[in-house]
């Protein structure tokens, strides 16, 4: 595989069909320990940034208290 003179690449078709690299998939570059890697960039959320400040975003968001005695009477309905 040779890098064209605007920095492009092609990625074989096998390759792109085993991976699932077909036309219009968002891909990444991340650099490695030894070289790049190439990957395809998902939807995902991370765990953490799914539940990352979520006290502030609920449905109950306006009557929580400041401290987490009080959030907890709140969630079990007291």
């Amino acid at each position: 595989m040779r890098i064209s003179e605007r920095g492009q690449i092609t990625i074989p078709k096998r390759l792109r069909d085993r991976f699932g690299m077909n036309q219009n998939v968002e891909v990444e570059i991340v650099p490695a320990d030894n070289g790049l890697l190439i990957r395809k960039r998902t939807g995902a959320v991370h765990p953490v940034d799914r539940v990352y400040a979520i006290l502030g975003h609920g449905k109950h968001a306006d009557d929580l208290a400041s401290n987490t005695n009080d959030y907890i009477e709140v969630i079990r309905g007291r």
